[in-house]
């Protein structure tokens, strides 16, 4: 049996190497609800966290200390949370050259597909779990890969599909600010294919999806098929969902409360429950 490769990517802010946790188990509790079989979803998942957090971390805490708490600024609580969020939107910018923040955070996407290779097989299929900024480093990361340039990532084995980008199948969004990058470009109609143009021949007659969940008092996320023509037919569907429990859910604090979101994880586990199915078709 051929599991299904999962990387999730985490978003804007102060983030704990273990922020997937939620989002990890409430996935696995839904795919063995899916599938009607408890334990199902160890069986068919192989779920890989990137953290890039960290390559921002220490100098943001320094730009902190420096700006904020040494010159005894007010606010500064709500400083620091601004300071994390927008630098990390503000750092992750590409450069002229090669060699900065942009590339590498994206090797720590070559880092994570590299270890879902050697545990599922370089033709495994790969799904993508993306929140906020995490989303737009997805979208940039296989954009990267679908339309080779000088920004090609770095990848770790090129002989491996999975690394190389040619088994990614779905594509799953949240919170997204990738609209908002399209303020930097004179054209954005030219999203990622999902499925992979590639994808066809390891998975024939394998139909993915991507599909971008928002919440309408998130501030940050925001749907994504009215973006342009082009996006439109790229994404399958914007899911409008109920983010942020009790107390964030009627306001921007439901930015962070898509990982526990219950209607989210079912339809993400439903089309990972397809893929596997597909995938594994006659094998049982």
């Amino acid at each position: 049996m051929t599991r299904v490769a999962v990387m999730v990517i985490h978003g804007l802010g102060m983030q704990k190497e273990n922020y997937a946790d939620t989002l990890i188990s409430r996935l696995h509790k839904e795919l063995d609800q899916v599938m009607v079989l408890p334990g199902a979803a160890k069986q068919m998942l192989d779920i890989e966290p990137v953290f890039w957090a960290d390559v921002f971390e220490d100098r943001e805490e320094a730009l902190f200390q420096q700006l904020v708490s040494s010159q005894g600024l007010n606010y500064q609580v709500l400083r620091r949370f601004v300071i994390h969020y927008l630098a990390d939107a503000v750092a992750y910018q590409p450069v002229e050259n090669q060699g900065h923040n942009y590339d590498a955070v994206h090797y720590t996407l070559n880092r994570a597909m590299h270890a879902l290779a050697q545990r599922n097989g370089p033709e495994a299929p790969l799904c993508i779990i993306a929140h906020s900024l995490g989303a737009v480093i997805a979208s940039n990361f296989f954009y990267d890969l679908q339309y080779p340039s000088s920004r090609t990532p770095s990848i770790v084995d090129v002989t491996s599909a999975l690394e190389r980008g040619d088994t990614l199948t779905n594509f799953y969004s949240f919170g997204t600010t990738l609209p908002l990058w399209s303020l930097r470009y004179h054209d954005f109609s030219r999203p990622i294919q999902v499925p992979s143009p590639l994808a066809g021949q390891y998975f024939p007659g394998l139909e993915g999806e991507w599909i971008n969940f928002y919440d309408r008092d998130d501030i940050l996320g925001y749907p994504l098929r009215p973006i342009d023509p082009a996006y439109e037919a790229a994404v399958d569907e914007d899911v409008e969902i109920n983010s942020g429990g009790v107390i964030g859910s009627w306001n921007p604090l439901s930015h962070g409360g898509y990982f526990s979101n219950g209607a989210m994880n079912r339809r993400i586990a439903q089309g990972l429950a397809r893929t596997w199915t597909w995938v594994n078709r006659g094998l049982g």
